[in-house]
């Protein structure tokens, strides 16, 4: 009935994704991480795991797969068996269908943190001028030197956070598999019964999921970057220079402060004031968001398939890109985030959506302190524009800038 009624809808093209999963160590992981959704919350964990492990038997009795009935229809579909070990695509048409098949075959579920920040200040940040390519100041060495020490230290209590969470975890299943025999579903048991040595190879397998021993440091190719990832041991950390992580391009603004472009390109700033999303920058090659967004498709891809942490130390319209995807912030929005100098931003992605921390540089201390992750993402809404005989409005320093706070 479904089907019939969307195909008969204009513009509307379907497709169904379906995920099945018979890995038991994985099917039980889930059931544990289900016990701390939204759906459960202010309940036993052992009550929640019991029901929900009712849910999957009610489900199961009621369940069936896509399968032949839907391929005489030419109806699309996408199967991911276990968690992307196996994905079957049918009748896949369209660039946005198979956009969505990419993606779900670079999607995994491995514990990694997606570490976001500015480069160090550099000399045109000190003297208010967007774009170009200059070299770090004092301050922005400083800011990097800090950065390296930072990161070795979160990268080391990570890996400690998920092999504890691990043991927890594996205990957990362990005690569950040794002491109710059968709890599990005939699907996700796949006619086997718990035992003692079950729940052992339960143990060893969760237990060697510990965080991946990689960890890579992507930069632009701009000076103010490469200068900012300087510092990061080579044996630790594999650093790659990536182009499209370069700063949106101002077009024949490059260089100019913002006091400059308002005095010299008093349209071109009113514009951009107006749809900063979709103003693109005078000039050949200029740039806008939308343009970044663009840009910055396989890089996205390449971060939801890696399986080991990263940190990217990029620019101000990059980690605005970057963050509005992660914490889905609207593109509307996007563009007036306060991102200054100075924070690194953590993106860690779990089950019920992405988990973000946020660390600010403090310079007197010369270290990294931790801050509300909701109070730093500011929107800096646009206010109406004066009239065109009047100087537009200028941005906030604490985008040119470390923050005053600092």
């Amino acid at each position: 009935a479904l089907i019939s009624r969307l195909k008969s809808e204009t513009d509307v093209n379907l497709m169904f994704v379906e995920s099945i999963c018979n890995d038991r160590d994985i099917i039980n992981r889930n059931i544990k991480l289900k016990t701390h959704s939204p759906d459960y919350v202010g309940i036993d964990p052992d009550a929640a795991e019991a029901d929900f492990r009712a849910r999957l038997r009610n489900y199961e009795r009621a369940y069936r797969t896509i399968g032949a009935a839907e391929e005489r229809l030419d109806v699309q579909y996408c199967k991911i068996i276990d968690v992307g070990k196996k994905v079957i695509a049918y009748n896949i048409q369209g660039f946005l269908e198979s956009q969505v098949v990419f993606y779900l075959m670079n999607m995994n579920l491995e514990p990694r943190v997606i570490y976001i920040t500015r480069h160090g200040e550099s000399e045109d940040n000190a003297a208010g001028r967007i774009g170009g390519d200059a070299s770090l100041s004092a301050g922005g060495e400083q800011y990097a030197r800090a950065l390296a020490r930072f990161i070795d230290r979160r990268r080391l209590d990570f890996a400690v956070e998920v092999e504890e969470y691990n043991r927890q975890v594996a205990q957990s299943l362990c005690s569950t598999a040794s002491s109710t025999p059968g709890t599990c579903s005939e699907a996700e048991s796949a006619g086997a019964h718990s035992t003692a040595a079950d729940a052992l190879r339960l143990e060893q397998s969760l237990l060697s999921r510990r965080v991946q021993p990689g960890f890579e440091v992507w930069t632009s190719m701009l000076k103010r970057t490469m200068e900012t990832a300087e510092y990061f041991d080579p044996h630790i950390y594999r650093v790659k220079n990536i182009k499209s992580l370069n700063e949106i391009y101002a077009g024949k603004c490059e260089g100019m402060t913002y006091q400059e472009i308002a005095r010299d390109f008093p349209e071109e700033f009113e514009a951009r004031q107006l749809d900063k999303f979709y103003y693109r920058y005078p000039g050949i090659g200029g740039e806008s968001y939308a343009d970044v967004v663009l840009r910055l498709q396989q890089v996205i891809v390449e971060l939801e398939r890696i399986r080991h942490s990263v940190l990217l130390v990029t620019h101000r319209a990059m980690a605005r890109t970057l963050l509005a995807y992660f914490m889905d912030i609207p593109t509307t929005h996007m563009p007036d985030m306060e991102l200054p100098l100075g924070y690194v931003y953590a993106c860690e992605p779990r089950p019920f959506g992405n988990h973000l921390r946020v660390w600010r540089y403090v310079p007197h201390l010369d270290d990294f302190e931790e801050i509300d992750a909701a109070a730093a993402l500011r929107i800096r809404y646009p206010q109406t524009l004066p009239s065109s005989t009047s100087a537009p409005p200028l941005p906030s320093p604490a985008e040119t800038a470390y923050s005053a706070r600092n």
